[in-house]
Protein backbone atom coordinates (compact mmCIF):
# COMPACT_ATOMS: atom_id res chain seq x y z
CA UNK A 1 0.00 0.00 0.00
CA UNK A 2 1.41 3.20 -1.09
CA UNK A 3 0.19 6.87 0.26
CA UNK A 4 1.12 10.04 -1.33
CA UNK A 5 2.40 12.98 0.81
CA UNK A 6 -0.21 15.31 -0.25
CA UNK A 7 -0.16 18.78 2.08
CA UNK A 8 -2.66 16.78 4.64
CA UNK A 9 -0.30 13.72 5.10
CA UNK A 10 3.09 16.30 5.44
CA UNK A 11 0.96 18.12 8.00
CA UNK A 12 0.01 15.68 9.91
CA UNK A 13 3.75 13.83 9.81
CA UNK A 14 4.91 17.69 10.77
CA UNK A 15 2.52 17.65 14.16
CA UNK A 16 3.36 13.83 14.83
CA UNK A 17 6.89 14.80 14.95
CA UNK A 18 6.28 17.76 16.96
CA UNK A 19 4.87 16.00 20.20
CA UNK A 20 2.82 12.37 19.01
CA UNK A 21 2.14 12.49 22.82
CA UNK A 22 0.52 15.58 23.45
CA UNK A 23 -1.43 16.42 20.26
CA UNK A 24 -4.99 15.10 19.29
CA UNK A 25 -6.91 14.83 15.64
CA UNK A 26 -9.10 17.62 16.24
CA UNK A 27 -6.41 19.71 17.41
CA UNK A 28 -4.62 18.53 13.83
CA UNK A 29 -7.53 19.07 12.45
CA UNK A 30 -8.07 22.66 13.38
CA UNK A 31 -4.93 23.72 12.26
CA UNK A 32 -5.13 22.45 8.94
CA UNK A 33 -8.90 22.91 8.12
CA UNK A 34 -10.18 19.51 7.89
CA UNK A 35 -12.07 17.12 10.14
CA UNK A 36 -10.78 14.96 12.76
CA UNK A 37 -12.55 12.01 11.19
CA UNK A 38 -9.98 13.36 8.09
CA UNK A 39 -7.40 13.64 10.18
CA UNK A 40 -7.72 9.94 11.94
CA UNK A 41 -8.46 8.27 9.03
CA UNK A 42 -4.81 9.47 7.09
CA UNK A 43 -3.05 8.56 10.44
CA UNK A 44 -4.29 4.89 9.81
CA UNK A 45 -3.74 5.16 6.25
CA UNK A 46 0.20 6.19 6.81
CA UNK A 47 0.70 3.69 9.19
CA UNK A 48 -0.82 0.84 7.56
CA UNK A 49 1.23 2.08 4.64
CA UNK A 50 4.60 1.92 6.75
CA UNK A 51 5.12 5.37 6.45
CA UNK A 52 4.48 5.98 10.29
CA UNK A 53 6.22 3.03 12.09
CA UNK A 54 5.60 4.20 15.65
CA UNK A 55 5.88 6.69 18.15
CA UNK A 56 8.88 6.34 21.11
CA UNK A 57 9.86 8.60 23.64
CA UNK A 58 12.72 10.10 23.46
CA UNK A 59 14.61 9.88 26.74
CA UNK A 60 17.81 11.02 28.43
CA UNK A 61 19.65 8.84 29.87
CA UNK A 62 22.34 10.92 31.55
CA UNK A 63 19.29 13.03 33.22
CA UNK A 64 17.37 9.75 33.80
CA UNK A 65 20.31 8.30 35.65
CA UNK A 66 23.56 9.07 35.15
CA UNK A 67 24.11 6.75 32.86
CA UNK A 68 26.18 6.63 29.77
CA UNK A 69 25.03 7.03 26.19
CA UNK A 70 27.63 6.13 23.39
CA UNK A 71 27.94 6.16 19.64
CA UNK A 72 29.69 3.41 18.15
CA UNK A 73 30.91 3.98 14.34
CA UNK A 74 31.54 0.46 13.04
CA UNK A 75 32.15 -1.24 9.54
CA UNK A 76 30.75 -4.22 8.43
CA UNK A 77 31.11 -6.31 5.27
CA UNK A 78 28.40 -5.51 2.84
CA UNK A 79 26.96 -8.60 2.07
CA UNK A 80 26.55 -9.41 6.10
CA UNK A 81 25.35 -5.58 7.04
CA UNK A 82 21.60 -5.72 7.11
CA UNK A 83 22.34 -9.40 8.93
CA UNK A 84 24.71 -7.78 11.48
CA UNK A 85 22.30 -5.01 11.89
CA UNK A 86 19.60 -6.84 13.00
CA UNK A 87 22.21 -9.05 15.59
CA UNK A 88 23.66 -5.90 17.05
CA UNK A 89 19.73 -4.71 18.09
CA UNK A 90 19.47 -7.69 20.30
CA UNK A 91 22.67 -6.70 22.20
CA UNK A 92 21.74 -5.38 26.07
CA UNK A 93 22.30 -1.65 26.05
CA UNK A 94 21.74 -1.29 22.26
CA UNK A 95 18.98 1.16 22.00
CA UNK A 96 19.25 2.31 18.31
CA UNK A 97 21.13 0.99 14.95
CA UNK A 98 21.20 2.90 11.69
CA UNK A 99 22.51 1.46 8.56
CA UNK A 100 24.41 3.20 5.79
CA UNK A 101 24.73 2.82 2.09
CA UNK A 102 28.78 2.53 2.76
CA UNK A 103 31.47 0.33 2.32
CA UNK A 104 33.07 1.66 5.73
CA UNK A 105 31.84 2.88 8.54
CA UNK A 106 27.68 1.91 7.39
CA UNK A 107 26.70 0.78 10.81
CA UNK A 108 26.35 3.52 13.93
CA UNK A 109 25.36 1.76 16.93
CA UNK A 110 24.08 3.81 19.91
CA UNK A 111 24.08 1.90 23.52
CA UNK A 112 23.22 3.04 26.96
CA UNK A 113 25.15 1.69 29.92
CA UNK A 114 24.86 2.41 33.62
CA UNK A 115 28.60 2.91 34.25
CA UNK A 116 32.31 2.34 31.71
CA UNK A 117 32.11 -1.15 32.24
CA UNK A 118 28.55 -2.01 30.76
CA UNK A 119 29.55 0.27 27.81
CA UNK A 120 32.43 -1.99 27.55
CA UNK A 121 30.45 -4.92 27.39
CA UNK A 122 28.68 -3.79 24.40
CA UNK A 123 31.93 -2.90 22.75
CA UNK A 124 33.16 -6.28 23.06
CA UNK A 125 30.28 -7.69 21.71
CA UNK A 126 30.31 -6.26 19.08
CA UNK A 127 33.72 -7.04 18.10
CA UNK A 128 32.79 -10.53 18.65
CA UNK A 129 30.06 -10.43 16.27
CA UNK A 130 32.27 -9.52 13.48
CA UNK A 131 32.18 -6.00 13.19
CA UNK A 132 35.26 -3.37 13.18
CA UNK A 133 34.55 -0.85 15.65
CA UNK A 134 36.00 2.63 13.50
CA UNK A 135 34.94 5.38 16.45
CA UNK A 136 33.59 5.21 19.68
CA UNK A 137 32.00 8.70 21.38
CA UNK A 138 30.37 9.54 24.13
CA UNK A 139 27.26 11.45 23.49
CA UNK A 140 26.40 14.71 25.60
CA UNK A 141 23.17 15.68 24.33
CA UNK A 142 20.37 14.98 21.24
CA UNK A 143 17.76 17.26 20.17
CA UNK A 144 14.92 16.15 17.88
CA UNK A 145 12.37 18.78 15.41
CA UNK A 146 9.64 17.89 12.50
CA UNK A 147 10.67 18.54 8.90
CA UNK A 148 9.96 21.91 8.48
CA UNK A 149 9.01 21.90 4.72
CA UNK A 150 6.30 19.47 5.89
CA UNK A 151 4.77 22.17 8.28
CA UNK A 152 2.72 25.31 7.87
CA UNK A 153 4.40 28.06 5.50
CA UNK A 154 3.99 31.79 6.55
CA UNK A 155 1.48 32.33 4.11
CA UNK A 156 -1.73 30.68 3.00
CA UNK A 157 -1.04 26.53 1.57
CA UNK A 158 -4.10 25.98 0.31
CA UNK A 159 -3.28 23.40 -2.01
CA UNK A 160 -1.65 20.16 -1.60
CA UNK A 161 -0.63 18.62 -4.64
CA UNK A 162 -0.29 19.46 -8.56
CA UNK A 163 -0.28 17.33 -11.21
CA UNK A 164 0.16 17.86 -14.84
CA UNK A 165 -1.06 16.00 -17.50
CA UNK A 166 -0.89 15.63 -21.38
CA UNK A 167 -2.65 18.89 -23.11
CA UNK A 168 -1.96 21.59 -20.79
CA UNK A 169 -4.30 19.92 -18.53
CA UNK A 170 -4.15 20.02 -14.62
CA UNK A 171 -4.76 18.40 -11.31
CA UNK A 172 -4.77 20.26 -7.71
CA UNK A 173 -5.87 18.80 -4.46
CA UNK A 174 -7.05 21.88 -2.09
CA UNK A 175 -9.18 22.21 0.98
CA UNK A 176 -12.16 24.83 1.08
CA UNK A 177 -11.86 27.53 3.61
CA UNK A 178 -14.50 28.07 5.74
CA UNK A 179 -15.32 31.31 4.55
CA UNK A 180 -14.65 30.22 1.13
CA UNK A 181 -17.01 31.93 -1.99
CA UNK A 182 -18.32 28.48 -3.27
CA UNK A 183 -18.68 26.96 0.47
CA UNK A 184 -22.28 25.68 1.10
CA UNK A 185 -23.23 25.74 -2.40
CA UNK A 186 -24.23 22.77 -4.51
CA UNK A 187 -21.52 22.37 -7.94
CA UNK A 188 -24.80 23.48 -9.87
CA UNK A 189 -25.61 26.23 -8.07
CA UNK A 190 -21.93 27.56 -8.42
CA UNK A 191 -21.81 26.98 -12.17
CA UNK A 192 -24.85 28.86 -12.43
CA UNK A 193 -23.37 31.56 -10.32
CA UNK A 194 -20.35 31.42 -12.54
CA UNK A 195 -17.75 30.63 -9.36
CA UNK A 196 -16.11 27.34 -11.50
CA UNK A 197 -14.60 28.76 -14.81
CA UNK A 198 -15.11 26.79 -17.94
CA UNK A 199 -13.12 23.70 -18.09
CA UNK A 200 -12.85 23.55 -13.93
CA UNK A 201 -14.19 20.15 -12.86
CA UNK A 202 -14.31 18.66 -9.15
CA UNK A 203 -13.19 14.94 -9.44
CA UNK A 204 -13.85 13.69 -6.16
CA UNK A 205 -15.02 15.20 -2.73
CA UNK A 206 -12.75 13.56 0.42
CA UNK A 207 -15.21 14.26 3.38
CA UNK A 208 -14.58 12.60 7.04
CA UNK A 209 -13.95 9.03 6.02
CA UNK A 210 -15.73 8.79 2.65
CA UNK A 211 -14.45 10.14 -0.98
CA UNK A 212 -17.50 11.13 -2.66
CA UNK A 213 -18.08 11.19 -6.32
CA UNK A 214 -19.56 14.52 -7.05
CA UNK A 215 -22.56 15.21 -9.11
CA UNK A 216 -24.56 18.47 -9.49
CA UNK A 217 -26.26 18.66 -6.46
CA UNK A 218 -23.18 17.62 -4.25
CA UNK A 219 -22.86 20.49 -1.61
CA UNK A 220 -19.49 21.74 -0.90
CA UNK A 221 -18.44 22.24 2.46
CA UNK A 222 -15.66 24.10 4.22
CA UNK A 223 -13.10 21.68 5.32
CA UNK A 224 -13.71 19.40 2.33
CA UNK A 225 -10.54 18.21 0.26
CA UNK A 226 -11.23 18.68 -3.31
CA UNK A 227 -9.34 16.99 -6.89
CA UNK A 228 -9.95 19.37 -9.19
CA UNK A 229 -9.05 19.57 -13.09
CA UNK A 230 -9.00 22.19 -14.79
CA UNK A 231 -8.40 21.85 -18.79
CA UNK A 232 -5.60 23.92 -20.29
CA UNK A 233 -4.45 24.92 -16.24
CA UNK A 234 -5.18 26.72 -13.59
CA UNK A 235 -5.10 30.70 -13.03
CA UNK A 236 -5.05 32.68 -10.12
CA UNK A 237 -8.96 33.62 -10.00
CA UNK A 238 -9.72 29.95 -10.37
CA UNK A 239 -8.20 29.91 -6.29
CA UNK A 240 -9.80 32.50 -4.72
CA UNK A 241 -13.13 30.16 -5.18
CA UNK A 242 -11.67 28.04 -2.74
CA UNK A 243 -9.73 30.42 -0.29
CA UNK A 244 -11.24 32.57 2.54
CA UNK A 245 -12.21 35.87 1.10
CA UNK A 246 -10.01 37.38 3.82
CA UNK A 247 -6.82 35.76 2.18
Amino acid sequence: MSVRLDDVNQRIIHALMDDARNISAPMIAEDVGVSPATIRNRITQLEEAGVISGYHANVDFDVADDMLTTLYVATAPIEDRARLAQQTRTITGVVNVREFMAGQENLHILAVGEDVDAINDVARELTALGLEIDDEKVVRTEQFQPYHPFGPDETHQQFSNYISLAGGNEVVELTVDDDAPIAGLTLAEAGREGLLADGVLVVSIERDDDVLTPSGESEIRPGDILTVLSRGGFSEETFTVFESESQ
